[in-house]
């Protein structure tokens, strides 16, 4: 039986989430990457631009994950007041996969990054997503303030991530839940 090695490109990306989130972006380098996903440097190269290029990825990556995550969880739920409430669902289930044991990833990165790196506008965009994507679940209930509403339960969802991070309290997505 043989087995197929992932390309070099999944296994930087790979490398660089469990890495950038467990120990930091900046305390990160890039040959601790490329070690962890055993790799040529030449593979990195040929892959990203950078650094800068890579971290990029990672937070689009990452996104991208917890945006087909919350899409199905969505697509479950018939009732459309309660579809808001999915995020929370699809932070769950995203939490007990270990990804959320340091709080949101995108916050992480825009604290540690300058003004203008790329890596600060993935981070953005995530954010702005959520409240696009819950202010279309507000107007699709029916609710007067879809864009309050979706703003309010994005402040709370920010919250329940903190909370995550900071281990302040046993159950911060129920209670945002609520």
């Amino acid at each position: 039986m043989t087995r197929t090695r992932q390309p070099a490109r999944e296994r930087l990306l790979r490398a660089a989430d469990e890495l950038f989130y467990a120990n930091g972006i900046t305390a990160t380098g890039v040959d601790a990457v490329i070690a962890k996903a055993g790799v040529a440097t030449g593979s990195l190269y040929k892959n990203f631009a950078g650094k800068d290029d890579l971290v990029t990825a990672y937070l689009t990556e990452r996104d991208h994950r917890f945006r087909t995550l919350w899409e199905s969880h969505i697509d479950a739920e018939s009732r459309p007041q309660q579809r808001l409430l999915t995020l929370f669902a699809a932070t769950e289930d995203w939490a007990s996969g270990a990804e959320l044991r340091r709080g949101c990833a995108h916050v992480a990165a825009a604290a540690q990054l300058p003004d203008g790196h790329p890596g600060v506008t993935a981070a953005a965009e995530h954010k702005r997503y959520v409240v696009v994507r819950l202010t279309a679940l507000a107007e699709s209930a029916g609710l007067r303030t879809p864009g309050r509403t979706a703003g309010d339960i994005a402040l709370i969802y920010d919250g329940v991530l903190s909370a995550l991070a900071m281990r302040v309290d046993t159950a911060p997505i129920e209670r945002g839940r609520r």
